[in-house]
C-alpha cells in the first residue's frame, strides 16, 4: 500500500512539473511575441531566392496554403479534424493578413518551435514536428521566396477546434512530450542518396505527418512511422520497405509515381493528387532517386509477385455479374484484362490499392472517382455492383467488412439510408459483408 501511495504521489508530482514547466514556456513565449511593427524588406540575391521556390515547393507549402480556387499560398483551406477544424494560414508577404511583419527569425520559430510571431503556439496542422529538423539555412531560403511574392489581402479564417483543444496554452505541454528533434529513420542505409532522400522525406516532405498512425491526442505513434492512416476519407498507405514491397513497388515506379503521378502501381489520388502536382514533379532527378532510396533503404526489399489465380475461381467468374460489370463499366479505359492504357489509364491488374489489406481506397475510389478523372459510371454503382467489383478485383477471398473500412465524409444516397460512408446497417457494411480485405 506504501508503495503504491509512493508510486501515485511521483505520477502525481511529475505532472505537476510538467504542467508548471508548460505554462512557463508558454509565458515566455507570449512574452517574447509580437504584433504590429515595420513591413519587412527583404532583399535576397536571385540564387537564394531561386533556392528558396525548389524548397518550398519540396516542403509543399502550397498544398496546404492555398485553397481550392483560391490565391496560391493565401490560406484558406479547411483541415477538419476530430477535434475541429483548422484553417490554412495566408503566408504571403502581406502585412495585415500575412507574414509581411514577420522576420527571419520569427519564420524560423514557427518552422522550429512551432510558435508564431505573437507568441500564440501553432496547432501542428502545420508540421513544425517535422520541420523543426529543417537546416536553418533552408528556412531563410524559404522566407526570402516568400517575401518577393506579391502581397495578398486574404483573410484568415478563425480556428474552430471544440473546446478544450481550442485553448492554444495546452500546446506548449503536448510539444514538452511529443516535439522531437528528429524522427526515426524507417529504413536502413547510410548512402549520401539515403541521408539526403531522409531530409526530403522526414523533414522537408513531411510524409509521415499523413502516413503515419496518430495517437488519442494527436500525436504521431513514432513506434510505428509510415505504416499508415487514415487522417481523412482517403487513408495514406503504408509506405515502410516492407509494405511498398508488398504491394510491387520499386525504386524505379516510386520514381515515377512522385514525379508524375502515374506508374504501373496505380496514379495519385485524394490527398496524394496535389501534393505531387505541386510538389514532388519539381524535384531533380536525384532528389526523386533520394527520395526512392530512403523510403526503400540502400538494399530494397525485392517486390512481391502476385500469386496466380485459381483456375476454378477464374472459371467461375468468367460469366458471373462481376465480371459482366467490369466489361459494361469498366473494360473501356482499364482495358477487358484490366492491364489499363500506357501512360493514360492505370492497369486493375497489380494495382497498388487493390493490393491493399484494408479496402476503403477501393471502395472511395469506386463512389467518388478519383478527381479530375473521375469515374463516369458512378450513378449506375449500387451497393451489389461495388460488392461484386470489390470481390472480383481483389480475388475473391473473404474477410468481412465493417464501416470502419468506409470512412467519412458525403457519400451517396441511392439508398435512401445513409447519407455518409459512416454507414448505418443498411447501407455498404451490409452489402459489402464477405467480400475481400486481403488483398492477391
Amino acid at each position: 500500500m506504501r508503495v503504491r501511495r509512493r508510486r501515485t504521489f511521483l505520477i502525481a508530482a511529475a505532472i505537476a512539473i510538467a504542467a508548471v514547466a508548460a505554462a512557463a514556456f508558454a509565458m515566455r513565449n507570449l512574452l517574447s511575441g509580437r504584433t504590429g511593427g515595420p513591413m519587412q524588406v527583404v532583399s535576397a540575391p536571385p540564387d537564394v531566392v531561386a533556392r528558396g521556390k525548389y524548397l518550398a515547393e519540396a516542403a509543399d507549402c502550397a498544398a496546404c496554403h492555398t485553397a481550392p480556387g483560391g490565391t496560391p499560398l493565401a490560406g484558406g483551406l479547411p483541415m477538419p479534424s476530430g477535434y475541429g477544424t483548422i484553417y490554412a494560414t495566408n503566408i504571403t508577404p502581406d502585412p495585415d493578413n500575412g507574414i509581411g511583419r514577420w522576420s527571419a527569425d520569427d519564420f524560423w520559430r514557427a518552422l522550429h518551435d512551432g510558435v508564431r510571431r505573437d507568441g500564440q503556439q501553432l496547432y501542428p496542422a502545420m508540421p513544425y514536428t517535422s520541420y523543426r529538423g529543417m537546416t536553418r539555412a533552408d528556412a531563410d531560403a524559404i522566407y526570402a521566396y516568400l517575401m518577393q511574392m506579391r502581397p495578398m489581402k486574404v483573410a484568415n479564417r478563425r480556428t474552430e477546434l471544440n473546446f478544450p483543444f481550442n485553448i492554444r496554452l495546452g500546446m506548449a505541454g503536448w510539444n514538452l512530450l511529443f516535439l522531437h528533434d528528429s524522427l526515426p529513420a524507417v529504413s536502413v542505409g547510410s548512402s549520401p542518396a539515403w541521408q539526403r532522400g531522409r531530409y526530403l522525406v522526414n523533414v522537408l516532405g513531411h510524409c509521415g505527418e499523413c502516413h503515419t498512425p496518430r495517437g488519442i491526442v494527436g500525436e504521431m505513434e513514432l513506434s510505428r512511422s509510415f505504416t499508415g492512416f487514415a487522417l481523412g476519407r482517403v487513408a495514406a498507405p503504408d509506405i515502410t520497405p516492407a509494405g511498398l514491397a508488398a504491394r510491387g513497388w520499386t525504386a524505379a515506379a516510386l520514381v515515377a509515381f512522385l514525379g508524375r503521378g502515374l506508374a504501373r502501381q496505380g496514379s495519385a489520388f485524394g490527398d496524394m493528387h496535389p501534393v505531387i502536382m505541386l510538389s514532388t514533379r519539381n524535384l531533380t532527378p536525384a532528389d526523386l532517386d533520394a527520395v526512392a532510396t530512403y523510403l526503400l533503404g540502400d538494399s530494397p526489399p525485392a517486390p512481391t509477385s502476385l500469386a496466380a489465380p485459381d483456375p476454378a475461381e477464374v472459371a467461375a467468374d468468367a460469366n458471373g455479374a462481376g465480371r459482366i460489370s467490369y466489361v459494361a463499366l469498366c473494360a473501356g479505359c482499364h482495358g477487358l484484362e484490366g492491364n489499363g492504357m500506357p501512360n493514360t489509364v492505370v492497369a486493375m491488374r497489380n494495382n497498388s490499392t487493390l493490393r491493399l489489406a484494408d479496402p476503403r481506397n477501393l471502395i472511395v475510389a469506386m463512389l467518388d472517382g478519383i478527381g479530375a478523372e473521375n469515374f463516369p459510371h458512378r450513378q449506375h454503382a449500387s451497393d451489389a455492383w461495388l460488392r461484386r467489383q470489390a470481390k472480383r478485383r481483389r480475388g475473391g477471398r473473404a474477410r468481412e467488412l465493417s464501416a470502419r473500412h468506409l470512412g467519412r465524409g458525403e457519400g451517396r444516397r441511392d439508398s435512401g439510408c445513409r447519407a455518409s460512408l459512416a454507414l448505418r446497417p443498411c447501407g455498404l457494411t451490409d452489402a459489402l459483408e464477405g467480400t475481400t480485405a486481403l488483398g492477391y
